[in-house]
């Protein structure tokens, strides 16, 4: 069967579209909307951004922030946990967080779900990196693996439960084993 093209807008024109839910994404043209998560993504994005902000945010050196809408190089992204370092979260006037971040996070953690694909979702961590994040994941519950993708390095995939999982410089504090991460998946 052969699909119609789809037609193309500019980035600026969706984000002036109502938001959706799941929230959509813009990548080079097109709206792709999320898929609806499910129980295990719900479960490590809330403990994983939790225990994130129990180290990073305490310490005030950043800040996890779970489905938060990133605009920059030309996309419009949404990754399951965006980790922003305390000094370049956007602020208001009166210092209060801002609604819109037009920058790439400093840390962007995915959680492939079921009906995703893993392909789309490394595109958006590469995207990240090629911006100026320093870090990304891809969990994967399935597979019960974590890829890391630090900056200029080469990838590695977590799939030993000792193995600790790398962090950025600014959260190097924050220590989670593949065991930890995947256990929470049991209580």
């Amino acid at each position: 069967m052969v699909q119609a093209p789809q037609k193309t807008i500019t980035l600026e024109e969706f984000l002036n579209l109502p938001e959706t839910k799941p929230a959509s994404e813009y990548i080079d043209g097109q709206i792709i909307q999320k898929p609806m998560p499910k129980g295990e993504h719900s479960t490590l994005q809330r403990d994983l951004t939790n225990a994130i902000d129990g180290v990073v945010k305490l310490q005030k050196v950043a800040r996890a922030f779970p489905e938060l809408r990133c605009s920059f190089g030309g996309r419009a992204i949404v990754p399951d946990i965006a980790v922003f370092t305390y000094d370049r979260i956007p602020r208001k006037e009166n210092g209060g967080v801002a609604n819109a971040f037009n920058a790439a996070p400093d840390w962007t953690i995915e959680i492939l779900s079921p009906d995703q694909r893993q392909t789309k979702v490394t595109n958006n961590i590469l995207h990240c990196l090629d911006h100026g994040c320093q870090m990304g994941w891809l969990v994967d519950p399935d597979e019960q693996s974590v890829i890391g993708y630090p900056f200029n390095q080469r990838s590695q995939i977590f799939n030993q439960f000792e193995q600790v999982l790398p962090v950025p410089e600014f959260a190097k504090d924050f220590r989670l084993t593949v065991g930890e991460l995947f256990g929470w998946l049991l209580e």
